[in-house]
């Protein structure tokens, strides 16, 4: 599909969403219609967009789901329609509106998912959002996510995507964060599909006074994955932790993008993105801290660290500082290498094989990013689900397609 059959898809098919969706999500879908009909697919050119082509990707002829994805309510979820507070004020305010694939879910998705924790509230367990394409035809979904993090609330968040069948899938995430004062959030995400699915996931965090969000992004196994997130920090005394993880190998492709603004003083980011990238895999990272003018004392630092296993393999690396306050500590790099081979010889004295000693390499960097998790049982699955991913196994319990 090319631009114009998205418009015209939509055309044919406005009346269907708007009843079978909610009067929060059909205020918005018109005006996402019109940006995306002005502005189209963004090309290459296109800054944020110069190592993943949006057009090529959303071309195939997918069929789009147009009923709701959100499964059933649970203690903190639930559909938008049964939101059990009013969602209006936050639902589409932080995305991106001039952003074409923001607002092609926009106008498409038909219902969102609410993760909504009350004032003061501690999820006692994690909370958990399974995502399994499956199908007989190649399809495309519009998914929505709204998470509200009320005063002094607590939670984990588990993101995860599966697929079932062997079909084309383009999942279309968009996710917006809010948390308001003295909240603490970790958002994992975590995808496991095949080599003919497509992943978009926009994220965006609005963060208040005295927060604490951590995001982690893994890419375990896919096709072509573009990730973004753009963290907005409203309040003093706030910090936030981007960390991410990609394995790739054969034609694998990876884009994470992020953005964390520091709006007023006093607040710290960390972020810590690592890539291992074999066969003909390519990834890529662009992260800009942006400090705002009167954004005194911030503290921030990003690392991009990235291991190219072999000659095919292509890594593009594009750590960047805007900073319009003057007293202020930041700090960012990036490395590209390959496996070291005096290690490799070192090991291969002590009777290890090739093969083992390159996974026990490549085991060692990527695990950095893993042991900041704080989820113990999350932390020792991943673990055990990476060794088997850089091994070739299949991760899998007897009769399940799913891995």
């Amino acid at each position: 599909m090319k631009n114009n059959q998205y418009v015209e898809f939509y055309t044919q098919v406005r009346d269907t969403i708007r009843q079978r969706s909610c009067p929060v999500m059909n205020a918005h879908r018109d005006e996402a219609f019109s940006t995306f009909s002005a502005i189209g697919f963004p090309t290459q050119k296109v800054e944020r967009y110069k190592y993943t082509d949006v057009a090529q990707d959303f071309a195939p002829d997918y069929g789009i789901q147009l009923s709701s994805t959100t499964g059933d309510r649970t203690e903190f979820c639930c559909s938008l329609k049964d939101a059990p507070i009013d969602v209006a004020p936050y639902y589409n305010s932080i995305a991106n509106k001039q952003d074409a694939v923001v607002a092609l879910n926009t106008m498409l998705a038909v219902d969102a998912l609410l993760v909504y924790v009350p004032k003061g509230i501690k999820a006692k367990h994690p909370i958990q959002i399974n995502n399994t394409l499956k199908g007989k035809q190649d399809t495309m979904i519009n998914r929505r996510i709204l998470i509200m993090m009320e005063e002094g609330a607590e939670a984990d968040i588990i993101i995860t995507d599966h697929a079932a069948d062997h079909q084309q899938f383009l999942t279309n995430q968009v996710v917006e964060v809010f948390c308001q004062d003295n909240s603490h959030l970790n958002l994992y995400e975590i995808e496991e599909t095949n080599l003919m699915c497509t992943r978009y996931s926009n994220v965006f965090i609005h963060e208040g006074r005295d927060c604490s969000v951590r995001h982690t992004s893994l890419t375990i196994f896919n096709g072509h994955t573009r990730n973004t997130c753009h963290v907005q920090m409203v309040g003093e005394h706030s910090e936030v932790t981007l960390h991410g993880c990609v394995i790739a190998d054969k034609m694998q492709r990876v884009d994470n993008n992020t953005c964390i603004e520091h709006m007023v003083p006093n607040c710290q980011s960390r972020e810590l993105y690592k890539y291992i990238l074999d066969d003909s895999a390519i990834g890529a990272f662009a992260g800009m801290i942006h400090v705002h003018k009167d954004a005194q004392k911030t503290s921030s630092s990003m690392t991009n660290a990235n291991l190219c296993a072999t000659r095919q393999s292509r890594m593009y690396t594009q750590p960047m500082l805007e900073i319009y306050a003057d007293d202020v500590k930041c700090s960012h790099g990036s490395t590209v290498g390959q496996l070291n081979d005096q290690a490799l010889l070192y090991m291969r004295q002590r009777g290890i094989s090739l093969s083992e000693a390159q996974l026990l390499l490549k085991s060692a960097f990527i695990t950095e990013v893993i042991d900041n998790i704080p989820l113990e049982a999350l932390r020792d699955r991943l673990h055990i689900i990476v060794d088997k991913r850089m091994r070739g196994e299949l991760s899998k319990c007897e009769g399940c397609k799913l891995c």
